[in-house]
C-alpha cells in the first residue's frame, strides 16, 4: 500500500463527485431537509431527540451504501478497476481511497445535517456532539465498505440499488428506530442482534443520556467499526473479479 497513491485514488474519486452535481445535493442537502421535516412531524421534543439523532447516522450509511455500490460498479463494467489493477495501485489503496473521499464527504454531510439539527432544530443531547459526528462517521464508512461489497454481485446500477432492500432496509427496520428492540419478537431481536447498525444505534443512545463518554459507547462503535474492517476485506478481496 502507497499513501501516494491512496491520497491520489481518493482526489480522483472526490473530483467525480463533485462533477455529478446530483449526487453533491443528495448527499449535502437531503438528508437535512428531511431532519427538518421529521421535526415537523414529531413536534414530541422527546420523540424528535431520538429519532433525528439516529438519522444523523442512518443518512451516511445508506447515502454512501448506494453511492458507493454504483461507483465502483460503473469502474467495474467501465474497465477502470481492471486498467487500474495493472498499475501499482494496490486493492489496500483503492479500499482506502475509497473510505477517505467517502469519508470527507459524510463528515460534510454530517456537519450541514448535525448544523441545521443542533442549532435551528432544537435537538439536544446529554454527551458531546464530537461523539454524535465520530459514530456517524464510523457509520457511514460501514455503508461504504458494504457498498464495495455488494458491486461485485451486481451487473447494473438497478441491480446494484436493489441490494438496498436486502442490506439497508431491515438494518432500518430492525435497529430499534422504528420500534424498540425489547418489544420484537425474540427471533426479531436475535437477527437484530447480528446487524451492525443496531450497535451504531445503541451508541448513539448512550450519547442521547449519558454526558460522560461511557465504555458501553465504545464498545457498541469497536463492534461496528468491526463489521466495518471484515466488510472492507472481503470487499477488497473482490476487486478483481470482472463484472460480466
Amino acid at each position: 500500500m502507497s499513501l501516494r497513491i491512496t491520497f491520489i485514488t481518493a482526489g480522483r474519486i472526490l473530483r467525480q463527485l463533485l462533477n455529478d452535481r446530483r449526487t453533491v445535493v443528495l448527499i449535502l442537502a437531503v438528508p437535512s431537509l428531511i431532519i427538518a421535516l421529521m421535526s415537523a412531524i414529531f413536534d414530541d421534543e422527546r420523540i424528535f431527540n431520538s429519532i433525528g439523532l439516529i438519522l444523523l447516522a442512518f443518512f451516511p450509511f445508506m447515502l454512501m451504501f448506494m453511492v458507493t455500490s454504483i461507483t465502483l460498479l460503473r469502474e467495474r463494467t467501465g474497465g477502470t478497476l481492471e486498467r487500474l489493477m495493472t498499475t501499482p495501485t494496490a486493492k489496500l489503496d483503492l479500499v482506502g481511497g475509497y473510505a477517505i473521499a467517502f469519508g470527507l464527504a459524510a463528515a460534510a454531510q454530517t456537519t450541514i445535517a448535525g448544523a441545521v439539527a443542533f442549532l435551528f432544530l432544537g435537538l439536544e443531547t446529554a454527551g458531546p456532539v464530537w461523539a454524535v459526528f465520530l459514530i456517524a462517521i464510523v457509520t457511514s464508512l460501514l455503508g461504504m465498505a458494504l457498498g464495495l461489497l455488494v458491486s461485485a454481485f451486481a451487473t447494473t446500477e438497478f441491480q446494484a440499488v436493489q441490494f438496498m432492500p436486502v442490506i439497508v432496509v431491515p438494518q432500518l427496520l430492525l435497529c430499534g428506530l422504528i420500534w424498540p428492540r425489547e418489544q420484537m419478537a425474540g427471533w426479531l431481536q436475535g437477527v437484530s442482534d447480528v446487524l451492525p447498525l443496531t450497535y451504531a444505534v445503541e451508541a448513539l443512545g448512550e450519547v442521547r443520556v449519558s454526558s460522560d463518554i461511557t465504555g458501553a459507547m465504545w464498545t457498541d462503535l469497536g463492534i461496528v467499526a468491526g463489521a466495518l474492517l471484515i466488510a472492507a476485506a472481503l470487499g477488497a478481496a473482490t476487486l478483481r473479479r470482472r463484472t460480466g
